[in-house]
């Protein structure tokens, strides 16, 4: 068995508008996330297939409010005490006021990650 709590996360990051307590637990990267300001992330997908986060993710909204947008144009939003799974094709939408929980396999993420951060790094922009 296996846990992580956002005190023993080995990695902290910090960007505008964003906090996140980051770990591993087997194959998954556990993220506790703040969210601060309101943000379309959209422009840091970009070089990803079809400009769209291609990993899966499951995870708990403990306050405030995410919404992903797929692909095909359809959206979830959701809200406070909701559980969900953000399936391929996606772009988060964050909003002020949210934190939460979010599990990722590791290695997809780490597909995006790479490309997100060189476009953080591009817009100047540091976590």
């Amino acid at each position: 068995m296996g846990k992580l709590s956002k005190a023993s996360a080995s990695e902290h990051l910090e960007a505008p508008g964003y906090t996140g307590d980051i770990g591993e637990i087997a194959d998954y990267t556990v993220a506790f996330e703040s969210y601060t300001e309101d943000s379309d992330l959209s422009p840091f997908f970009a070089g990803l297939p079809n400009d769209h986060c291609q990993c899966p993710h499951w995870g708990t909204v403990l306050t405030g409010m995410l919404t992903y947008r797929y692909e095909d144009g359809s959206t979830d939003v959701i809200t406070a005490g909701d559980a969900y799974y953000a399936r391929p094709g996606h772009v988060p939408i964050l909003s002020a006021g949210t934190e939460v929980v979010e599990f990722s396999p590791s290695v997809d993420l780490a597909k995006t990650i790479e490309v997100v951060s060189k476009n953080l790094e591009a817009a100047g922009i540091g976590a």
